[in-house]
């Protein structure tokens, strides 16, 4: 029930991941159990999504509606449940320099190991969505330093995310990319890549650590993880596969109950009683209170 103690700060351990598997698989866990599941079938790192959190915690579209708050909450969840570093999407900061600053100090609090601010506006779209609109450079620059001074620990990453490609094409995001890194970003995400070469040259072209998000439905292929090592990315991200099955399979079996009147036809797509409890860990618990009350019985 209990896990070793660890030493090593949130951000050094995730840095380790990115150093010791090439690249990292990060796995989208968009709440708790998730996290342990993920945990369970190997993956080194997870990832809370905002629109995730937007969707799944809230009902509401990747729009920037979310708040600092809501996402921590889920933060908080998933750092108490695994001890697997984890990445945390953290939209455009929320706010003036004060309000990133004041994001930093609490996404550390919570135990995340490393964010990414990205240089959409403020009222942001979806990654793979049209219609983008981006702040200048120099304003995603100033709140990429407002992101590195207010690190309590130097080893938590700020990761920077550039949405120019889809708009301004490869070589201005390129050009984003590397004035991020001068302004202080440890790693780069690129989003909404259409081309594997493309990361090559981030890669090439920025120095540091470059995260691939291989999104479903969206504007970058399904490459494999063998093919983006071969492009050089550090670190592949799969942001939403999970819970995109999990509503899948929700909404059929909540169809199929209203239709049928039973769930009998739904069950393969369940999870069993006891399957949830081997990754809850729940007969060492059960085990602990049987010991309880059998000290109980014995007093006089």
């Amino acid at each position: 029930m209990q896990r070793r103690p660890i030493t090593e700060s949130a951000g050094e351990r995730f840095r380790v991941s990115v150093r010791e598997e090439r690249p990292l698989q990060v796995a989208g866990a968009i709440n708790a159990f998730t996290a342990k599941l993920a945990e369970a079938a190997g993956f080194r790192a997870l990832y809370l999504s905002g629109g995730g959190v937007a969707a799944n915690s809230l009902g509401l579209p990747d729009l920037g509606i979310s708040t600092m708050d809501d996402v921590l909450i889920d933060v908080r969840r998933i750092t108490d449940a695994s001890a697997l570093p984890l990445l945390v999407d953290i939209d455009t900061g929320w706010g003036s320099a004060f309000n990133i600053a004041r994001t930093i100090r609490s996404m550390i609090k919570a135990g995340a190991a490393a964010v990414h601010i990205e240089d959409q506006v403020g009222a942001k779209r979806c990654g793979h969505r049209p219609g983008k609109e981006l702040v200048p450079p120099e304003e995603m620059a100033d709140r990429i330093k407002a992101s590195v001074d207010a690190r309590t620990d130097e080893a938590f990453v700020i990761m920077a995310r550039t949405d120019a490609l889809a708009s301004e094409g490869l070589d201005a995001a390129i050009a984003r990319a590397q004035a991020y890194v001068a302004a202080g970003a440890d790693m780069i995400f690129a989003e909404a890549v259409t081309e594997l070469p493309m990361y090559t040259e981030f890669r090439q072209a920025v120095g540091v650590p470059i995260l691939a998000n291989i999104t479903e439905f969206g504007q970058t292929p399904l490459w494999t993880r063998d093919e983006l090592a071969q492009a050089g990315v550090d670190i592949v991200l799969y942001c939403c596969a999970a819970y995109r099955a999990m509503n899948a399979a929700a909404l059929k079996v909540y169809e199929a109950i209203r239709a049928e009147g039973t769930q009998r036809s739904v069950m393969p797509l369940m999870q069993t009683r006891e399957q949830l409890y081997k990754y809850l860990g729940y007969h060492a618990y059960e085990q602990k209170l049987d010991t309880l009350f059998a000290k109980e019985k014995k007093t006089p």
